[in-house]
C-alpha cells in the first residue's frame, strides 16, 4: 500500500512542487543524487572509484517530448564519456541510459540513433553503456533496440525487472556469452496482469531469474540491496563456479554504503548507480517506493535542520 502511495505521488505535479520547495529538500536529495551538473557527477565518481567501487552514471530525465530535448541528452552523455576518459575514470565508470530520455516514446528511430552515438562514444572512451528498463509498455521496444545496438556494440548492457512475469523468459534469451544483464526488482506501478504484486512473489521471481543468469554464459549484474538476495547471489556464484570477475553486484548511490564497502572487501565487484541532474524528483520517489524505509529519513530531512 505504501509503495502504491509513493508511486502515485511521483506522478503528482502538486506534490512535486511541495517537495521541491521544502526548506531542506536539498540535503536529502544530496544523499541519493550526485548533484545537478557534470562536475558534480565527476567529483562523486572519482570518490567512488578511489574507494574501489565501479560506477554507472545516469543523467536524470525521462519526460522527453521533443527532438531538441533528446538531442541535448545525447550530447550530454557524449560529453560526459569524453570527460570520464580524460579523467582516467574508465573503464571503472560506464553510463546508464533511458531510451525515453532519447525520444523513445515519440520517435524510436531517433532514440536508436542517439543511443548508437552514445555507444560509439563509450567505445571510444574504453567503457560501456547499459540501457535502463522502464515501464512494461516499453520493454519490447527497449529489447529490440538492445539487439540492434549489440550487432556493433556487443557489450551494451540490458536491464531486466524481476517483478514482470515475462522476465524469466527474457533471462533465458539473454543469458548468452558476452551478454551483460542487470537484474533488478522493478520500480514502476504495473498491473497484475503483467507483474507480480507482492514482495514475496517478486523475491521468488528474482531468485529464479538469478539462477537462470548464473547458470548461463553471460555476465550477471545483481542489482539489489536486500541482504537475503545478496547472500543468495554470492552462494549461486559459488555453486556455478563463477569467479568474482564473472558477475557483479550493483547498488544505488546513497543506499547501504557500508554493505558496498563490505562486498568490495570480500573481493566482489560492486557498481554504484550514480544519478545526477536537475530532474531528480521522479527518480527519488521511485527509490523511496523500492525501499519505503527511506521515507522516514526523507520525512525527517524535510522538517528538521539535521
Amino acid at each position: 500500500m505504501l509503495r502504491s502511495v509513493i508511486l502515485a505521488a511521483s506522478r503528482s505535479p502538486r506534490i512535486e512542487r511541495l517537495v521541491e520547495t521544502a526548506p531542506y529538500t536539498r540535503d536529502v536529495v544530496r544523499r541519493f543524487v550526485a548533484g545537478s551538473g557534470t562536475d558534480d557527477a565527476l567529483r562523486a565518481t572519482r570518490a567512488l572509484v578511489a574507494d574501489g567501487l565501479a560506477v554507472t552514471l545516469d543523467n536524470l530525465g525521462e519526460d522527453t517530448v521533443t527532438a531538441a530535448q533528446a538531442t541535448a541528452t545525447r550530447d550530454e552523455y557524449v560529453r560526459l564519456l569524453g570527460l570520464l576518459r580524460d579523467a582516467g575514470l574508465t573503464p571503472a565508470a560506464e553510463v546508464s541510459v533511458k531510451l525515453s530520455a532519447l525520444g523513445q516514446r515519440f520517435d524510436e528511430q531517433l532514440a536508436y540513433d542517439s543511443a548508437r552515438a552514445i555507444c560509439a562514444a563509450a567505445e571510444e572512451a574504453g567503457t560501456t553503456v547499459t540501457l535502463d528498463m522502464e515501464d512494461h509498455e516499453t520493454t519490447d521496444s527497449t529489447l529490440d533496440t538492445l539487439a540492434r545496438l549489440r550487432k556493433d556494440f556487443p557489450a551494451t548492457g540490458a536491464v531486466l525487472q524481476a517483478y514482470l512475469r515475462r522476465t524469466e523468459s527474457d533471462c533465458r534469451e539473454l543469458a548468452y556469452a558476452g551478454s551483460r544483464v542487470r537484474l533488478c526488482k522493478g520500480a514502476y506501478k504495473e498491473p497484475e496482469s503483467v507483474a507480480y504484486q507482492s514482495a514475496l512473489e517478486v523475491d521468488k521471481s528474482y531468485v529464479r531469474c538469478l539462477n537462470i543468469l548464473m547458470a548461463g554464459a553471460g555476465y550477471p549484474m545483481l542489482a539489489t540491496h536486500d541482504p537475503r538476495l545478496i547472500a543468495i547471489g554470492a552462494d549461486r556464484a559459488r555453486w556455478f563456479d563463477r569467479d568474482p570477475d564473472r558477475f557483479e553486484f550493483q547498488m544505488l548511490y546513497g543506499i547501504r554504503p557500508e554493505e558496498q564497502t563490505r562486498l568490495v572487501g570480500e573481493g566482489h565487484t560492486v557498481r554504484v548507480y550514480l544519478p545526477y541532474g536537475t530532474d531528480w524528483y521522479a527518480y527519488l520517489m521511485r527509490r523511496l517506493a523500492e525501499r519505503p524505509t527511506n521515507l522516514a529519513f526523507f520525512g525527517r530531512a524535510l522538517v528538521t535542520k539535521k
